[in-house]
C-alpha cells in the first residue's frame, strides 16, 4: 500500500505526493490526490488491497459543478446513481449520492449534457410517453443541476394530445466525505426518514435533507422516493425543484458569488476560434474555485482544483494568483495576506518559510519541498503586483513577511552558491534554483523601493548563482547541450530532460518594463527553445513532463511525461519573452487545439500522448477539471502574446508584443493596469495598440 510521504520540515501536511521511486519505476497509486476540503490540509492516501494498486473513482469524464464549498459531480447522462464520486458536497461531504429520475415508470434517454458555467450543468433527456405514436419522443426533461446544492427538473409535452405523467425521484446519500469516497470506504446508503416535504438522512452528528417545491404528493422513507403526478396539456410543462442542505448549516453562500470578484471581467477576440472561450472559461472558473481565509474572511485565495483538491495549496494559489495579475491585484494581495499568516516567525532554521507540503518530482528526483517553492514565489508575486498596480500601503504591509522570505533564502544559502533542497539526500534542484534566482533579484527590486537594506547582498548572491550555474549545471554533447534537472549530493549531474527546465525562462518583471537576466545566457536560451520544441518534449498539445526518450517516461506520469497546462504556458511566455517567437507559437497553438477538445476547460494535466491526425488530447484519469493553475495559465497564455509589461509605480506599461502573430488579430478588453481598466489589440502585422488605459499611464519604449 502506498503511504503519504511525511510533511515538509517546513511542518506543512503531506500532500499530492508520493514515495520516491527507482528510476524507470512508477508508483501504480496517485496518492498526491487524495482528497483535500476546504481548511483542511490532510492527506491520506487511498486504501487497496495488499499488493495491489488503489484506484480513485474516475473524474476525467464527470461533469463538475464547482462554487466551493460546494461541488456537484454528475456523469453525461445526468442520473446520480450513487455510484463513483457522483453527488451533491459541500465542505467535502457528500449530502446526496443518488437522485435517480424516473417518468411514467422509466428512465428518460440522456441526448445532452452541457456546463452551462462553471457552477452549473444543463442534462436533456428524453422519453415516449403515448403509445403508437411512432420512434418520435414526445417528452422533453431537462435537469439543470447546480453546484449550490439545488435541481431544477422540468417536463416538457410535445404530445398533441394531454399527458398523465407520474414523476417519483429516488433519493440516497451515505454522507461520507470525500477522503473516504477517494479510498473506496464510502458505506452504505444511511436509512431516511420524512421530514416536511421530503427526506433526511442522519449519520453521527452530520444531517442532511432534500426538500422539494412542489411538495410530492407521496413520500416514502423506506425506499428513498418522492413522487407526483402532473397533468400536461398539449405544450405544457411542470417543474419540481429539490434543494439538498446540510442541517443546521444554513443555504450554501459560494464565495465566487458572494463577494466582491477580485478579478477583473476581462474579454477577448481573436481571428483564432476558440480564444474568447478560453478566457471566458478560466476566469469563470477561477471565480468557482475561491475559498475565504477563515482567520480572515475578506481575503480570498484560490483552492488548488476539483475535486482533489478543494483547498489551499500555497505554491499552486501563489502560482494562480501571479499568472491572473492581468485580471488585477486583489486576488494576489489576498492570497499574499493570507499566506502571511502562516509565515514560520519562531526561531530556527524554517524562520521565514511558508509551509508547504511534500510534491512528487518524477522518477529521477526524490519528493520536493512545495514549502520551498511557495516561501520563494512570496517576494516575486508581491514585487510584480506592486509593477501591476498594487497600492503601495498594501504592498508596503507585506514587506516584513517579503522580507522574511529573503532573509530565510539567504541563510539557507550560507556560504553556499545554491539553494539545497531540506530532505533526506539533499540534491540541488535546477527548479529552485530558477525560483531562488528570480526571488532574489526581484526581491532587491522591492526592497529598493521602500528604502530597505539587504538588496546589494542579494544581487550579488544572484550574480555569483548565475556564473556557477551556467558552468554546473550546462551538459554538453553533440545535440549542443541541456540544462541538468539537478545535481546530486555527490556532484553527479542529472542530466534527462523535464518540463522543470521552463523556470529557466522565467525570470520575472523589473522597473520599466525590463526582464530580470536569466540563469541561461542568450545561446543557451536559445538552445532550450530548440529543445521544448523538439519531438520528445512537445506532443503536439502541450510540453511533456519528462522527454518521452527518458527512463522512467510515462504519458500519465504526474511528472514523468503528462502534460501540465500551466508549465506549458510558463513555456510559451518565457519563450515569447526572450524572441524565440516561433517556439512560442507552436507551443501556444497546441494547447489552445488541446483546449478546444476539452470544452475550453483545460485540466492541470493530461496524457503526454503524440498528437495524430484527427486525434485528441487523452484525459489523465484523476487530474483536477477545473484547475487554478490551469485557469489562470488561460490568462498568462493570452497576455503572453501581448506582451504586456506595466511599471505603475513610474506611471508606465510597455508592449512587447508577438510580432509573428500566431493567432491573428487578438483583443483582450476589461484587463487591470494601476487600478484601472486596460485593453490593447494586436493585429495580424503584430503592432500593439491600446484603447483603454489609466489616466496619465504613459506607452513606454
Amino acid at each position: 500500500m502506498h503511504q503519504p510521504t511525511p510533511p515538509c520540515p517546513t511542518g506543512g501536511a503531506a500532500v499530492f505526493s508520493t514515495p520516491a521511486s527507482p528510476v524507470g519505476q512508477r508508483p501504480a497509486a496517485p496518492a498526491r490526490y487524495a482528497a483535500l476540503v476546504p481548511g483542511d490540509s490532510r492527506t491520506r492516501a487511498p486504501r487497496s488491497l495488499p499488493g495491489s494498486p488503489a484506484e480513485l473513482p474516475a473524474a476525467h469524464d464527470a461533469m463538475i459543478c464547482v462554487a466551493l464549498p460546494g461541488l456537484a459531480i454528475s456523469s453525461a447522462q445526468g442520473q446520480l446513481s450513487g455510484r463513483g464520486l457522483e453527488g451533491f458536497y459541500r465542505s467535502g461531504r457528500r449530502l446526496l449520492s443518488r437522485c435517480q429520475v424516473r417518468v411514467a415508470g422509466r428512465e428518460p434517454l440522456g441526448v445532452q449534457a452541457l456546463m452551462t458555467a462553471a457552477d452549473r450543468v444543463r442534462f436533456v433527456g428524453t422519453l415516449r410517453a403515448s403509445p403508437g405514436t411512432g420512434p418520435d419522443p414526445d417528452v422533453l426533461v431537462e435537469r439543470v443541476r447546480d453546484a449550490d446544492g439545488t435541481e431544477r427538473i422540468t417536463l416538457r409535452s410535445t404530445s398533441p394530445r394531454p399527458l398523465r405523467l407520474p414523476v417519483e425521484v429516488a433519493l440516497g446519500t451515505d454522507l461520507a466525505d470525500l477522503g473516504q469516497i477517494a479510498r473506496g470506504r464510502a458505506g452504505e446508503e444511511r436509512p431516511a426518514s420524512v421530514r416536511g416535504s421530503g427526506l433526511r438522512w442522519s449519520r453521527g452528528a452530520t444531517s442532511a435533507s432534500v426538500t422539494a417545491d412542489p411538495p410530492p404528493a407521496e413520500a416514502l422513507a423506506s425506499a428513498g422516493l418522492l413522487r407526483w403526478e402532473f397533468e400536461l396539456p398539449p405544450g405544457g410543462t411542470a417543474t419540481v425543484e429539490l434543494r439538498v442542505r446540510q442541517d443546521g448549516a444554513g443555504p450554501l453562500r459560494a464565495v465566487g458569488r458572494t463577494a466582491t470578484s477580485p478579478l477583473a471581467p476581462a474579454r477577448a477576440t481573436a481571428d483564432t476560434p476558440g480564444v474568447a472561450e478560453l478566457l471566458r472559461t478560466g476566469i469563470d472558473d477561477l471565480h468557482a474555485l475561491l475559498l475565504r481565509d477563515p482567520a480572515s474572511p475578506s481575503d480570498l485565495h484560490l483552492a488548488a482544483g476539483a475535486p482533489w483538491r478543494c483547498g489551499l495549496a500555497p505554491a499552486e494559489a501563489l502560482v494562480a494568483a501571479r499568472m491572473a495579475l492581468p485580471l488585477g491585484t486583489r486576488l494576489a494581495v489576498s492570497t499574499l495576506r493570507t499566506l502571511a499568516r502562516t509565515q514560520h516567525t519562531g526561531p530556527g532554521r524554517q524562520t521565514g518559510m511558508i509551509p508547504g507540503p511534500r510534491r512528487d518530482a518524477g522518477p529521477h528526483l526524490p519528493p520536493g519541498c512545495t514549502g520551498t517553492e511557495a516561501t520563494l514565489l512570496f517576494p516575486a508575486l508581491l514585487a510584480e503586483a506592486r509593477r501591476w498596480g498594487l497600492p503601495e500601503r498594501e504592498a508596503e504591509d507585506l514587506l516584513p513577511a517579503a522580507e522574511g522570505c529573503l532573509t530565510w533564502l539567504r541563510s539557507a544559502v550560507g556560504d553556499g552558491t545554491y539553494l539545497c533542497d531540506h530532505l533526506p539526500g539533499r540534491p540541488v534542484r535546477c527548479e529552485i534554483q530558477a525560483h531562488a534566482h528570480r526571488a532574489a533579484l526581484l526581491g532587491a527590486d522591492l526592497l529598493d523601493a521602500y528604502g530597505r537594506p539587504g538588496a546589494a547582498e542579494l544581487r550579488q548572491w544572484a550574480q555569483h548563482l548565475r556564473t556557477a550555474f551556467r558552468d554546473d549545471f550546462w551538459v554538453d554533447d553533440r545535440g549542443g547541450g541541456r540544462p541538468a534537472a539537478g545535481r546530486a549530493p555527490d556532484g553527479r549531474l542529472l542530466t534527462h530532460l523535464d518540463a522543470s527546465a521552463v523556470h529557466l525562462l522565467d525570470t520575472g518583471l523589473l522597473g520599466g518594463g525590463r526582464q530580470a537576466p536569466g540563469l541561461l545566457d542568450e545561446a543557451r536560451t536559445g538552445q532550450l527553445a530548440r529543445l521544448l520544441r523538439g519531438p520528445t518534449m512537445d506532443s503536439g498539445w502541450g510540453l511533456r513532463g519528462l522527454a518521452a526518450r527518458e527512463a522512467g517516461y510515462n504519458p500519465f506520469g504526474h511528472r514523468a511525461g503528462a502534460v501540465r497546462v500551466a508549465e506549458t504556458a510558463v513555456a510559451v511566455a518565457g519563450l515569447a519573452a526572450a524572441g524565440h517567437e516561433e517556439e512560442a507559437g507552436g507551443l501556444l497553438r497546441g494547447i489552445l487545439a488541446a483546449a478546444g477538445a476539452f470544452g475550453h476547460r483545460l485540466p492541470e494535466m493530461f496524457a503526454g500522448e503524440q498528437r495524430t491526425d484527427g486525434g485528441a488530447p487523452v484525459p489523465h484519469p484523476a487530474a483536477c477539471r477545473p484547475s487554478a493553475t490551469a485557469a489562470s495559465a488561460a490568462v498568462l497564455l493570452l497576455t503572453a502574446l501581448v506582451g504586456i509589461r506595466p511599471d505603475a509605480p513610474a506611471g508606465t506599461v510597455t508592449l512587447r508584443p508577438v510580432r509573428a502573430a500566431p493567432l491573428g488579430e487578438i483583443g483582450l478588453t476589461g484587463l487591470r493596469v494601476a487600478g484601472a481598466p486596460f485593453s490593447v489589440r494586436v493585429s495580424r502585422l503584430g503592432l500593439a495598440l491600446v484603447e483603454e488605459a489609466a489616466d496619465g499611464l504613459q506607452l513606454g519604449v
